[in-house]
């Protein structure tokens, strides 16, 4: 029965009626009350139906952080349709796959080097950000839609690429709504919270705080991508709460801003250091208090599990989400005892719909009734839970998750590279950096520095490795690199978990 359901778009329409004066983004020039923004998002579902955009069809956006991004997803929520914002640091080839895996009804790009080269790439429909994009919201009749079940997917998110490409994770307004009230509880979000979207909405981290904020009926403000001083500028104008920050972009906020010319104070985040700690107001929510602590991934909407809500617990991964349930299993499906390893597995509220156009891998990561995460974990004595690490290898910098068959794929594309295998070292600033080991054909040359070049032109930037090792021979367990051998002759740790 459609009176159980509540989209993303059912929350706009109440927030016009409950919260009119509230202002809902904030975008450069642009600042929209709630019923503005929902008069926007009626005029877009609207224009988006006229170019054929219906139940299922997937919109495309293609470009850095936007107010825009915000409003195509609600309008997909009003159509039944799934807006994707694609991972704008990506290549071109990376994209043009993105393109032909999702195929697109309309990819809304900002102009870039990349999306001009990409240009009408597709059957789909392109429509440029600004004025194109205003004038087409500007010439659509508003019109009234059927209520979409909130079980349908409305946002598609590239992650998972451990077989050398990424899947998009389809997550419906139920999930998303769901995560964002357990987000509420944790981090302690009242109205007025003021979100700034400083890291990527490509990303779940920052997604995730965005649909909060817009559920609580606060507001989100964006800026294109980090810059330290222009994060300083929006807190201090904005009286902004929250912001997407993390390590070594706290370190070069407080750097920005060490004259003080800027008014920090309305930031209730983590504590950090003594100079950032004197600028911001630390917080005390169990959020900020866990320093952020939990684990989670873009296939359970963000957070599956919260230290915050296990404060002095023995797993460093806290407990549960209250609206999952978590068991570490065997391969065989059974749970395993306290105390031992097993795959993270769950269900609740907050999973995803599976990933577009990949019903194998559908079928394998839901068996026996339960996600399988495809992360390593342990139930301590007091129930809480410890991350040990991916079942399959990922290299964690900074934010971002690196899969070696991703990289290894673009090394292997070089005619001189007859094999290759990609492990991460330590790196003081951004826990870990690409290292790859290479054995080349016979008779075959080229340089480190040129297959970093080679690598960056096909992957995003922070992918490419920072140092390239040649090897006579790489070591196998099986058909695959003996990856702890490679470790250990190479300088490789510091693995998410480990």
């Amino acid at each position: 029965m459609m009176i159980h359901s509540l989209s993303l778009s059912d929350v706009l329409a109440d927030h016009a009626r409950s919260r009119p004066g509230v202002t809902a983004v904030v975008d450069g020039s642009t600042r929209l009350t709630y019923p503005e923004l929902d008069a926007r998002v009626t005029r877009l579902a609207g224009a988006l139906a006229g170019l054929g955009v219906g139940g299922g069809d997937r919109v495309l956006w293609l470009g850095q952080n936007s107010h825009a991004v915000l409003e195509l997803l609600l309008a997909c929520s009003r159509l039944g349709a799934v807006c994707c914002p694609a991972n704008w640091r990506q290549s071109e080839d990376e994209l043009r796959f993105v393109l032909a895996d999702l195929t697109p009804s309309v990819v809304v790009w900002e102009p870039s080097d990349t999306t001009a080269a990409l240009r009408g790439s597709g059957s789909g429909t392109w429509v440029q950000s600004g004025e194109a994009y205003e004038r087409l919201i500007a010439d659509a009749s508003p019109q009234e839609f059927p209520q979409v079940a909130d079980a349908e997917p409305v946002l598609a998110l590239y992650t998972a690429a451990f077989g050398g490409r990424p899947c998009a994770a389809l997550l419906g307004s139920a999930a998303l709504i769901a995560h964002a009230a357990s987000l509420l509880v944790v981090r302690q979000m009242e109205p007025g919270f003021t979100f700034l979207n400083s890291g990527p909405l490509y990303h779940v981290g920052t997604m995730m705080f965005c649909l909060a904020t817009f559920q609580i009926g606060g507001t989100n403000v964006f800026t294109p991508a980090f810059d330290a001083e222009e994060v300083c500028r929006l807190v201090d104008a904005e009286r902004v709460t929250q912001a997407f920050l993390f390590g070594p972009m706290i370190d070069a906020v407080a750097k920005a801003n060490a004259d003080g010319a800027y008014d920090l104070s309305s930031l209730r985040f983590v504590a950090h250091t003594a100079e950032w700690d004197d600028m911001i107001t630390v917080d005390g929510s169990p959020w900020c208090r866990s320093k952020m602590g939990g684990y989670g991934q873009t296939e359970v909407g963000g957070m599956l599990t919260f230290l915050g809500l296990a404060e002095g617990g023995a797993g460093f991964a806290g407990r549960p989400n209250p609206l999952v349930q978590v068991r570490l299993l065997a391969p065989d499906g059974a749970e395993v005892p306290v105390g031992e390893v097993g795959e993270i597995c769950a269900r609740g509220k907050t999973l995803f719909s599976g990933y577009f156009a990949r019903p194998d891998l559908n079928a394998a990561k839901s068996a026996y009734g339960w996600h399988h995460t495809g992360d390593l974990g342990r139930r301590e004595l007091d129930g809480t839970v410890t991350f040990i690490g991916p079942k399959l290898r990922m290299i964690k910098s900074g934010a971002e998750n690196i899969y070696p068959a991703e990289v290894e794929r673009a090394l292997a594309s070089h005619p001189a590279v007859a094999a290759a295998a990609v492990i991460g070292v330590p790196d003081p600033v951004w826990h870990q950096a690409v290292k790859a080991v290479v054995v080349l054909h016979p008779g075959g040359t080229v340089t480190g520095d040129e297959l970093i070049g080679h690598v960056q032109a096909l992957l995003a930037s922070y992918k490419k490795p920072r140092e390239v090792v040649f090897v006579d021979e790489i070591p196998k367990r099986g058909p695959t690199p003996d990856y702890d051998a490679l470790d250990a002759a190479h300088g490789g740790g510091g693995y998410p978990g480990h």
